[in-house]
């Protein structure tokens, strides 16, 4: 009421009514973070919301706001450059890899700790050529093993290609200091038959086996979920599964319970080194030297995507908002175990919910500040002139008063 009777008796500045901007700017208030399968892209074929979620991003908005983003998957198998340039193609923009976390990205600071390890995972060569970019020095695979004795795996034999790209080596005494998966297994039962040899051997050494059964090296998972969607109408397995089947295998074989790691979502870790990437990429490509007040997170599994927000929340400095979307893992009619803030029906209800609660968050600020501003004039208080400013990129609402 203050504020419109100074409006009226000219002692308070109308503010401008809104309208269509002419610049775009970035936000330095909030940021985005997407999961990938389910949330962006289905069966290798991009979601039908998300190429018009990744423009209004870039700034086609109501409000010509660009959004910082990064994509934070627990697929892997390939070079983050090679998934970036895959990922421009389906979504219609231009992706970094200084944007992009793939599940196995933080195993690349174990370089300096491990010397010869086992990677497992993934297509051909490919994750050879990942652990390698890395910086490991010595990288091992299935194929290479097998190729030194055949009898390793019974009912599997390599095929001409596999034979080829295999490494011919004599591994009698070589020591596999660490097995790392990298990607989802394609031969489930000739990699845990390898697994296990190692998990059972004296100190990693291939072929040698421990009197207790427990002096192998670790095993690393880049991600622990058991199921994932994919083009098939119902999800499929995914790696988490694999880490059961080979704990459990484990047990059965020794009758002793086998520690695994596993990075990726949800674990902290992950979300710990999403915060670096973000504050870097915001700095490099934006000029902002700030981690952003609040990040959205969008993903379709609760067990992975929503927990790994919820409880990284907990102790972050900024606040990190779930969003769950029904494009992927999510079941209708069901209530997850791990409930995020809000759940929409796909990626651009995501973002624009985001966008609009900004917004709101902006203009309840902006009520507060014009509410202060009319109390110090009717006690006297000097005003500096820019306390109405708002901040770049952001929509003001034409009377404060009707916002409540």
């Amino acid at each position: 009421m203050e504020i419109a009777r100074l409006q009226l008796e000219g002692g308070l500045d109308e503010p401008d009514a809104p309208h269509s901007p002419t610049e775009t700017s970035v936000t330095d208030k909030f940021a985005f973070a997407f999961d990938i399968d389910g949330v962006l892209i289905r069966g290798g074929r991009p979601i039908p919301e998300a190429i018009e979620a990744m423009q209004v991003l870039n700034g086609k908005n109501d409000y010509g706001l660009k959004i910082p983003y990064i994509f934070v998957t627990n697929g892997g198998g390939k070079t983050e450059q090679e998934r970036c340039i895959q990922l421009s193609k389906q979504l219609q923009i231009e992706v970094s890899p200084g944007q992009f976390i793939c599940g196995h990205t933080p195993m690349r600071e174990m370089a300096e700790i491990y010397n010869t390890v086992l990677v497992v995972g993934g297509e051909g060569e490919k994750c050879r050529q990942v652990a390698e970019g890395y910086g490991f020095k010595d990288v091992v695979t299935p194929g290479d093993i097998i190729k030194y004795n055949p009898d390793t795996t019974p009912f599997r034999t390599l095929t001409d290609e596999e034979h080829a790209n295999s490494r011919t080596r004599d591994f009698a005494g070589v020591k596999i200091e660490a097995i790392f998966v990298f990607a989802d297994s394609r031969d489930w039962a000739g990699d845990q038959q390898i697994i296990l040899d190692l998990l059972m051997s004296k100190g990693g050494v291939v072929g040698t086996r421990s009197e207790t059964l427990e002096e192998g090296p670790p095993v690393f998972f880049s991600h622990n979920d058991v199921i994932w969607s994919a083009s098939h109408e119902h999800v499929r397995l995914g790696m988490g599964a694999l880490r059961c089947s080979l704990e459990a295998m484990y047990k059965a074989v020794t009758g002793k319970e086998l520690e695994t790691t596993a990075f990726g979502k949800p674990q902290i870790g992950t979300f710990q080194f999403a915060t670096r990437l973000l504050q870097q990429w915001r700095r490099d490509t934006h000029g902002i030297d700030a981690p952003p007040e609040t990040v959205y997170f969008v993903g379709d599994t609760p067990e992975s995507d929503i927990r790994g927000t919820n409880e990284f929340n907990k102790e972050s400095n900024n606040t990190w908002y779930s969003i769950l979307v029904k494009t992927g893992v999510y079941q209708p009619g069901t209530t997850p175990r791990y409930v995020p803030k809000i759940t929409v029906n796909n990626v651009l209800d995501a973002v624009n919910h985001g966008i609009e609660r900004e917004n709101q968050r902006s203009q309840k600020k902006l009520f507060k500040e014009a509410l202060n501003f009319t109390e110090n004039r009717l006690n006297g208080v000097a005003i500096k002139d820019d306390l109405l400013t708002p901040t770049p990129g952001t929509h003001i609402i034409q009377n404060p008063v009707d916002s409540l």
